[in-house]
């Protein structure tokens, strides 16, 4: 029953290194994006809005296939990528975390704006009544107020890049030790004979992973309000 695979193994720790991908890469882009809704007031500020939740309202499936007619061999950006840099997506593990990303930053940067959107701009306006430069006032006093939002939505971000599955499988397939995530594996097992032992393997697995992660991200996002308010 606990007899993991050498194949299984090998879509567990792709999907842990998909996850950790998207979400390293999406944070910092999440971060930015939440505090421009949150700080800023602009020509178009509901259309961004309504473009960066559509992955949560849009079918995974056709998420996927906007992304590979983007960033395909012959997309509209992966031509000039795989030409001109030789950075190819489609097919690739890297194409997993790019889809796992688009699939999970509505969830990140949700927490991140709201906490944002939570602190005080008086806070703010003081320190840079202080001397203290825009930028300066950005990572000292605004970044360290939203670290749990920004927790959240990074484990949010992580567990729901864990498990994506319509998006990552159309626009990069099911290639085992490619780009065969848990999802995509479990799928591919419960097509085949005598898969069934093999595919709840994976989901007990995909399940403590997820449990971990959300257990993780209630002590952090608890250590963070303790420093915050000084206990």
């Amino acid at each position: 029953m606990f007899d993991i695979s050498p194949a299984e193994w090998t879509a567990i720790l792709l999907s842990l290194r998909v996850a950790v991908v998207a979400t390293l890469v999406s944070t910092p882009i999440g971060i930015a994006i939440a505090w421009l809704l949150s700080r800023r007031d602009f020509w178009g500020k509901a259309v961004v809005e309504s473009v960066l939740y559509l992955p949560l309202v849009l079918p995974p499936v056709v998420t996927g296939y906007i992304l590979l007619l983007t960033f395909g061999r012959k997309g509209l950006i992966g031509a000039w990528l795989a030409d001109n840099l030789g950075i190819v997506f489609a097919f690739r593990w890297t194409g997993a975390a790019l889809a796992c990303g688009v699939m999970s930053f509505p969830l990140l940067v949700r927490p991140i704006r709201l906490s944002i959107d939570a602190i005080d701009t008086r806070l703010e306006q003081a320190a840079g009544t202080l001397g203290a430069t825009p930028w300066k006032v950005f990572f000292t006093v605004t970044l360290p107020l939203a670290a749990p939002g920004i927790l959240a939505g990074m484990i949010l971000g992580f567990a729901k890049a864990l498990g994506e599955f319509g998006a990552t499988i159309t626009f990069v397939s099911n290639i085992p030790g490619e780009t065969q995530t848990i999802s995509s594996a479990i799928y591919a097992l419960l097509q085949t004979p005598d898969g069934d032992l093999a595919a709840l393997r994976l989901v007990i697995v995909s399940v403590i992973i997820a449990v971990i992660a959300l257990v993780m991200s209630e002590v952090f996002a608890r250590h963070a309000t303790r420093r915050l308010h000084g206990r």
